[in-house]
């Protein structure tokens, strides 16, 4: 994931102080920015507001693949128009593209896993899912399942017969993506940084907001239900990106439709 930032510092602070991560280069996908290693495959990148800031702070959603050249290839293949597989700074190929909607995604070379031991203050090591606006579904729907593979794991609204989050996994894991439904087309940066967000998995949300607050985190809110019967718990980057923290599984059954495919595990 990428996001766009305003204020290094205060960026720095939020998410080495309050989230307990350590801003590196090593190991990093580009390194030629602000970067937080998640996990020994997954990390969190900052790219700085060069001008007026952008509707959308959610710069970019990357994807690992075991072999960039032939997913290239199968796009091209498919009348998806993609850029060149080229090489960051770190060696790592990749490409880059926009699905229907225009939002930036990346697709990676997934490389060996490296030892990665996060510090202790870290307060998760697994990011569940990214969420983003969406107009059109079924367009969405034919890229990211009909040409990627993605795969139903819930959807629910405001109200039960709503639909106002899909959520769709990836091909061969139970990560996912969000599409953030029924938001209207002038909603202003609040509302698109409660939209384009992210999630962090903890095994138990009210341990980690205990460590969140014990890290600075100054907020009345507290853990709540949801709709998808999970516990979860929101917080909000400088630029007002929302940062989720849910569990892995629900604590009690959804509202709305069932779960369609499994639950992710530590």
């Amino acid at each position: 994931m990428r996001f766009y930032f305003t204020d290094l510092r205060k960026s720095l602070d939020f998410y080495s102080g309050i989230l307990g991560m350590t801003a590196r280069n090593a190991g990093c996908t580009g390194m030629a920015r602000p970067c937080f290693i998640v996990n020994d495959h997954q990390q969190i990148q900052l790219s700085e507001v060069v001008s007026a800031t952008p509707a959308n702070l959610l710069a970019e959603i990357a994807f690992a693949t075991t072999d960039v050249a032939r997913m290239h290839s199968y796009l091209l293949a498919h009348n998806v128009a993609v850029g060149p597989v080229t090489r960051d700074i770190s060696g790592v190929a990749h490409f880059l593209l926009r699905d229907p909607e225009g939002n930036p995604i990346a697709f990676v070379q997934l490389h060996p896993r490296s030892v990665f031991t996060a510090p202790a203050e870290q307060i998760s090591t697994r990011m569940l899912h990214a969420g983003f606006i969406v107009k059109d579904r079924a367009a969405e729907d034919r890229f990211y399942r009909d040409l990627l593979g993605f795969r139903m794991y819930w959807h629910g609204g405001f109200k039960d017969a709503g639909n106002d989050w899909w959520e769709i996994q990836v091909p061969d894991g139970t990560d996912w993506i969000e599409y953030m439904l029924n938001i209207p087309s002038k909603a202003d940066q609040k509302e698109r940084g409660i939209q384009n967000h992210f999630s962090f998995a903890v095994e138990q949300i009210k341990p980690a907001v205990a460590r969140l607050r014990a890290h600075g985190l100054k907020t009345s809110d507290e853990p709540e239900i949801g709709r998808d019967g999970k516990w979860s718990f929101d917080i909000y980057d400088p630029d007002l990106t929302r940062v989720e923290f849910m569990e892995f599984k629900p604590a009690q059954p959804p509202c709305c439709n069932p779960y369609t495919a499994s639950h992710p595990v530590q």
